[in-house]
């Protein structure tokens, strides 16, 4: 069976960021459901926020994403996010990595919604992921072994150690890999909604591993869902990064009235749940809605991966105007981490967006999630090179493949699961329709209870039952939260309760009665 020193899950930049740091004293080897660059990292448009501009200060970005957050941000957390940042960042473009400047070789910084200032950095116009991804992948090509097209299934515990993964190819192949250390960075689960701007790969897989093998879990009601998609005959057809706004874009309806005129102090600029509901009231209403691009000079060079985006689709830049959608987005919570990765399973770490460090609170302030990608995979790989975890047990391991034919149990199709969760747990939500998704979603979560997923069922199986276990847990978790904050909205409670839910989480497990803690 093979034996690593740290074992990654997903290849995005927090994965990547990682393998980098290890890879220099460790053996890495990382799995990919899909290919290298299927990830949500790689089509990030947006760059990263960090406070490098000389009118910027730490506290000044820890203001904004603890007020973008809607004070449910863990503090000492976003104050080492906001701190560590620029330290990191300045280390990548010592390792060559290219960020745009001016003339002057100054970095270009950008402004986004719910920012106080200009703090972006971006590379390639709005090919920032891109181009982070493939500066990294080049890092660790040589000294870390990337699996692609082969899903982790399920991790393995020895002992209440996560000591490995279960894997299983497109064949029907069931292997097992064992670490010393496992790292968890599967990304998000916007593929469980039927507009998105995630990846086709993200179905929270890591969150469903994570769950049935005991591991805490909090705060995954709240989910962002980003207000500009492309909306091409009805369906979401990739992001439109809010650095558009930025630069200038107002959102209009079809008879060309502002929408976010007098509905927000920063308008356009608002955080991205509060637009996000604005637009889907109007479409609700049964009006059409559009970016105006009119007013920003060099469109075309500024964001030429929108402009392509746009083109692939027939819609013409020229006439100013692009239909847009919103659509789940980033998902705030996760696996539950201390400020080092650290998950409550011994051997277990989450990194990137499966897991949940407490940075983002109730909404995710733009452009931080690929600083906290690069921030916490750090931290990850500095814990695991202190801590020389011994790996003597492993000698004494193992596990028998059994590769029994797969056979078919009845589940919906991934269009179903994603219209349920777009229709009743999505942008706006309440207790009747809430009651509605859980109902649905149990009568097909008893069916696979108790199976042995990983010997019985294909790939495709397992993906609807990671999605199903995974919006499970949101809607029941949405349920429970009485009140309305950052990215979750009741309209049957649609303000927030300070003195019932301020500062208070939501944890799940599979193993004990749901808590509510305090942060």
């Amino acid at each position: 069976m093979p034996k690593y020193d740290v074992v990654i899950v997903g290849s995005g930049i927090a994965a990547l960021t990682a393998a980098y740091k290890l890879s220099s004293k460790n053996n890495v080897i990382i799995f990919t459901k899909s290919m290298h660059t299927s990830s949500n990292s790689f089509l990030a448009q947006g760059g990263i926020a960090a406070c490098i501009g000389h009118q910027d200060t730490w506290l000044s970005h820890f203001t904004d994403t603890i007020t973008a957050g809607c004070n449910h941000n863990h503090e000492e957390a976003v104050e080492q996010m906001v701190k560590s940042g620029p330290i990191y960042l300045s280390n990548l473009i010592k390792d060559g990595m290219q960020f745009d400047v001016d003339k002057s070789n100054n970095l270009l910084l950008g402004k986004e919604g719910a920012h106080s200032t200009r703090r972006i950095l971006h590379a390639g116009g709005d090919s920032t992921g891109r181009k982070l991804v493939l500066h990294l992948l080049d890092k660790v090509k040589r000294n870390v072994q990337i699996i692609e097209n082969e899903m982790a299934i399920d991790l393995l515990m020895y002992n209440k150690r996560c000591i490995g993964v279960e894997t299983k190819n497109k064949n029907g192949t069931v292997k097992q890999y064992l670490g010393s250390d496992i790292i968890l960075a599967t990304g998000g689960c916007g593929g469980l909604y039927s507009f998105t701007s995630n990846d086709d790969s993200i179905t929270g897989d890591g969150l469903a591993m994570a769950f049935r093998a005991g591991a805490e879990l909090t705060d995954l009601e709240f989910i962002q869902f980003h207000p500009t998609l492309l909306n091409c005959n009805g369906k979401g057809s990739g992001l439109i990064s809010e650095a558009v706004r930025g630069e200038g874009a107002i959102l209009v309806n079809e008879s060309g009235k502002r929408i976010m005129k007098n509905v927000h102090p920063l308008e356009d600029l608002a955080p991205r749940d509060v637009v996000a509901r604005a637009l889907f009231h109007e479409i609700e209403n049964g009006r059409n809605v559009f970016l105006d691009i009119s007013m920003i000079k060099n469109f075309k060079s500024h964001f030429p991966t929108i402009t392509a985006i746009c083109q692939i689709n027939g819609i013409d830049i020229e006439k100013g105007l692009i239909p847009v959608i919103p659509g789940a987005h980033f998902l705030m919570g996760g696996v539950k981490t201390d400020g080092r990765g650290r998950t409550s399973l011994n051997g277990l770490y989450a990194v990137g967006e499966v897991a949940c460090t407490g940075v983002h609170g109730a909404n995710r302030l733009a452009s931080n999630s690929l600083l906290e990608g690069i921030v916490y995979g750090n931290l990850v790989a500095d814990d695991i090179l202190s801590n020389n975890s011994p790996n003597d047990y492993m000698n004494e391991i193992s596990f028998k493949t059994n590769n029994q034919k797969s056979q078919l149990i009845d589940l919906p199709t991934k269009r179903q699961i994603q219209q349920l969760m777009m229709d009743h747990v999505g942008i706006v939500r309440d207790k009747k329709s809430l009651r509605y998704a859980v109902d649905w979603l149990e009568s097909y979560k008893k069916k696979y209870d108790g199976f042995s997923l990983t010997t019985t069922l294909t790939i495709e199986q397992l993906i609807m039952v990671n999605m199903i276990t995974v919006g499970w847990l949101i809607t029941t978790s949405a349920l429970m939260r009485t009140e309305s904050r950052g990215g979750h909205f009741r309209a049957d409670f649609p303000n927030d309760d300070n003195l019932n839910w301020y500062k208070r989480e939501i944890v799940r497990t599979n193993q004990t009665n749901d808590v509510l803690t305090g942060i």
